[in-house]
C-alpha cells in the first residue's frame, strides 16, 4: 500500500498538469479566433472577454464601414433627442431627428465583450453631421422627390409658380369651380388648369442639405428642377421689369417669380447693377393652362379681277373698284404647356366687316397707229442685248445684235406711226415710230434705207429694216431707244423678256 500511494499522487499531480494546460490552450485559441474575425472599425475597440452567454450589441456602419460598436444599453434616442435640441429644433420645429441616409444600425447577438466607446461613436456622428430630420416628402409620379420644410410652405411656393402661367383671379374661381367672365373685347380668359403629375405627401428622413427650407428653394426647384444652368442679367439704366422680361423672352411675371426675392411687382424700379435671374424653365413637372382668346384677324379680298372693256383704248386699264381689307372676330381655345402654346382650335369665326375685291377694266379696243403699251423684243429669236442702258457713259438705249445672221430683220416694238425716217451722222440709217400713246422707239443703224417712210402706220411685229453699222457705230448691232413723254427711259422697264 506505501508502495501505491506515491503512484496515485503522481497520477494526480499529472492530470491536474494536463486539465490546466488544455483550459489554458483552449482560451487562448478562442481569444485567437475572435481577433481573427473582428471586423475593422474606424474607432478601435478592444475586446475585453468572450462570454459563455450572448447579449445584445449595436453596430453602427456608414455606409458599408463600421465606425464601432454601441453597448446594448447606449441611449441612442437620447443622443438623438440632444443633438436635434441643440442643432435643428430652432430650424425645424415639432419633428424629430434620425440618423443620416449613410448610417445603418445593426443589433445582433455577441459572444464578445468590446470596449466601450460609445461617446466616441457618438462624438463622430455628431461631428460629421450624420443625421437626417424627418420632414415633409414629396414623391411626384415623374420619379422626382423633394423633402420640404413643411407642406404648408409647398403649397405657397406652388401657387407662386403656378402665378408664372395662370392669374390669381382665374386660379382661385376654378379651384371653386368657377370661370371668369365671358369675353366681350379682344383678349383672353383662363377656363382652365392641372398639373400633368400627380404628387404624394408623406414624412422622410433627409439630411439638411438636402431640405428645402424656404420659398425661394422650393419655387427654385419647381422651375429649373436639378442641374440647370442659369443665366443672368445685370440691370442697366433705364431698364424695367418689362423691358428685361422681353430681352430673356420671359414674361414679367416670371420674371417677379423666379426673383421673388428682390422683386415684388412688375412695376418696381429697378437698382442699376443689380443681377437677375433670366432663366426659362426647365420645371421637372408640367403645367397645363387652357385659355380662351378672343381676336381681330384680317380677311383678305380675292386677287384682283380684270374686266376686258372693249370701249376702252388698248393700252389704257381704270380703276373701277378699289381693294379693301375686311376683318372677323376669331375665337380661339389654347392650351399653353410651362407657358408656352402647344395646340390652338378655333371655336368660332364671324366676318364683321366683309372685304372688296379690286375690279380693273382693261381696254380692249384697237386703234389703228396706237400702241397698247406693251413692248415685243425688235429682233427675231437668235438675238440677245450686247450693251445695255448706260453700258458706258451716255448710252442711254439697249444695243441688240444676232447670233449668226448680222445684218437680220428688224421688227417694230409696237403699233404707231413713222414720224421719222433717213440718215444722220450719229444713226445712221434710222427711224423713230410715234406710237401716239405718250411713247416714241428708236432703231438705228440699219444697213440701207429703212423699208418704212415717214406717215406709214405700222402694227406690231411689222418689217422696218435689217441691222447694220451705218452712222456712229463699230459693228452691226441696233440701237433700240424709248422715249417716254420726250424723256430717254431704259427699255428693259418696257420690253417682255428683258
Amino acid at each position: 500500500m506505501r508502495k501505491i500511494l506515491p503512484i496515485l499522487l503522481s497520477l494526480a499531480v499529472s492530470l491536474a498538469v494536463v486539465t490546466v494546460e488544455y483550459y489554458t490552450r483552449t482560451e487562448t485559441y478562442a481569444n485567437s479566433s475572435v481577433q481573427s474575425i473582428q471586423e475593422p472599425s474606424l474607432i478601435a475597440q478592444a475586446i475585453l472577454s468572450v462570454e459563455e452567454s450572448t447579449h445584445r450589441i449595436i453596430k453602427v456602419y456608414q455606409q458599408k464601414q463600421l465606425i464601432g460598436i454601441l453597448d446594448a444599453d447606449a441611449d441612442v434616442d437620447g443622443f438623438l433627442k440632444t443633438a436635434y435640441a441643440t442643432r435643428y429644433a430652432t430650424d425645424f420645429p415639432e419633428t424629430k431627428l434620425g440618423f443620416g441616409e449613410d448610417i445603418f444600425l445593426s443589433e445582433e447577438e455577441s459572444y464578445v465583450r468590446y470596449e466601450n466607446r460609445d461617446n466616441e461613436i457618438f462624438d463622430y456622428i455628431e461631428s460629421n453631421d450624420l443625421f437626417s430630420v424627418e420632414v415633409d416628402k414629396i414623391e411626384f409620379s415623374n420619379g422626382a422627390v423633394i423633402f420640404v420644410k413643411n407642406i404648408e410652405l409647398f403649397e405657397e411656393a406652388k401657387e407662386l409658380y403656378l402665378g408664372n402661367f395662370i392669374s390669381e383671379n382665374a386660379y382661385n374661381l376654378i379651384l371653386n369651380n368657377q370661370l371668369p367672365p365671358a369675353l366681350t373685347t379682344y383678349g383672353y380668359r383662363e377656363v382652365g388648369f392641372s398639373i400633368v403629375e400627380t404628387a404624394t405627401y408623406q414624412k422622410g428622413l433627409a439630411p439638411s442639405s438636402k431640405i428645402l427650407k424656404t420659398l425661394s428653394d422650393i419655387v427654385y426647384f419647381l422651375s429649373y428642377g436639378y442641374g440647370t444652368e442659369i443665366e443672368t442679367y445685370t440691370v442697366e439704366e433705364y431698364d424695367t421689369v418689362e423691358g428685361v422680361a422681353y430681352k430673356a423672352g420671359l414674361s414679367p411675371q416670371q420674371v417677379v417669380t423666379i426673383n421673388n426675392e428682390q422683386l415684388k411687382t412688375i412695376t418696381q424700379i429697378l437698382e442699376v447693377g443689380s443681377v437677375l435671374n433670366v432663366t426659362y424653365f426647365n420645371s421637372p413637372i408640367n403645367v397645363i393652362v387652357t385659355r380662351e382668346r378672343l381676336a381681330k384677324e384680317t380677311v383678305y379680298p380675292q386677287s384682283t379681277l380684270y374686266v376686258k372693256d372693249p370701249t376702252m383704248q388698248e393700252g389704257y386699264s381704270v380703276i373701277q373698284t378699289r381693294e379693301e381689307n375686311g376683318y372677323k372676330n376669331v375665337m380661339y381655345e389654347e392650351t399653353y404647356v410651362n407657358g408656352e402654346v402647344t395646340n390652338a382650335t378655333i371655336l368660332s369665326s364671324t366676318i364683321i366687316k366683309y372685304p372688296v375685291r379690286e375690279v380693273i377694266r382693261i381696254g380692249t379696243k384697237v386703234v389703228s397707229g396706237v400702241g397698247s403699251g406693251s413692248l415685243r423684243w425688235p429682233l427675231g429669236a437668235d438675238s440677245h442685248a450686247s450693251c445695255r442702258w448706260y453700258c458706258y457713259g451716255g448710252h442711254q438705249g439697249l444695243d441688240l445684235v444676232y447670233n449668226y445672221n448680222k445684218n437680220g430683220p428688224i421688227y417694230a416694238a409696237d403699233r404707231g406711226v413713222v414720224s421719222r425716217a433717213g440718215y444722220d451722222w450719229r444713226n445712221g440709217y434710222h427711224i423713230y415710230i410715234n406710237h401716239n400713246n405718250g411713247m416714241k422707239t428708236l432703231y438705228a443703224h440699219m444697213i440701207r434705207r429703212p423699208a418704212v417712210s415717214v406717215g406709214d402706220k405700222v402694227e406690231k411685229g411689222d418689217f422696218v429694216g435689217n441691222v447694220g453699222s451705218t452712222g456712229r457705230s463699230t459693228g452691226a448691232h441696233l440701237h433700240f431707244g424709248v422715249y417716254v413723254d420726250g424723256v430717254a427711259k431704259n427699255p428693259c422697264n418696257y420690253l417682255d423678256g428683258c
